[in-house]
Parts: C-alpha cells; sequence; structure tokens
C-alpha cells in the first residue's frame, strides 16, 4: 500500500475541485466537519481517520466520473477540503 502522502500527491482531480477545496481549508473545523463528513466518531488514531477519508473521496470520485445521479459536487468538496486538512494536521504534529 502506498504511503499518504503518495497517495494524495498521485490524486488526479479536476482543478476546479482542487482550487475550491484549497479555498475551504481556512474554514476547516476539525471537531464540527470531520463529524459530520465521517458520520459518526472521529477515529483516535490520524491514520484511520485518512484511510476513511480516502475512501469516502475515492467513492466521491467514482459517482462522479460515472456521472451518477447521487454525485455532489459539495459532498465531495467537503471530503476533499478533510482530507488534505487531515493529513497536514498529520504531517505538522
Amino acid at each position: 500500500m502506498l504511503d499518504f502522502m503518495t497517495q494524495l500527491t498521485n490524486l488526479k482531480r479536476p482543478k476546479l475541485l482542487v482550487s475550491a477545496a484549497r479555498l475551504g481549508q481556512n474554514d476547516y473545523r476539525r471537531k464540527t466537519h470531520l463529524k459530520r463528513i465521517l458520520g459518526g466518531a472521529i477515529p483516535t488514531k490520524a491514520s484511520a481517520t485518512l484511510i476513511q477519508l480516502f475512501d469516502l473521496e475515492n467513492h466521491q470520485n467514482t459517482l462522479r466520473k460515472t456521472r451518477d445521479a447521487t454525485y455532489s459536487a459539495a459532498r465531495h468538496t467537503e471530503v476533499l477540503i478533510a482530507l488534505i486538512a487531515e493529513h497536514q494536521r498529520k504531517h505538522s504534529i
């Protein structure tokens, strides 16, 4: 399995989606947003959180690419914001 940095670096997403996620970083509040995004408790280990976020983001990207009617650009953006923020948090500790 690739390390998180490699996985994050290898993500190929539309520029608009990535730009929106980067702009959203300033408003990201871990306690509030992460609990909602993950649908419950926040894992105690940073790696477990990142794994869940990678899975969620991958699912959102699959929905986007297949043009699934349930795809939400807003949801995809918030998951990507959390993924980037949590990755930065893990590496700043």
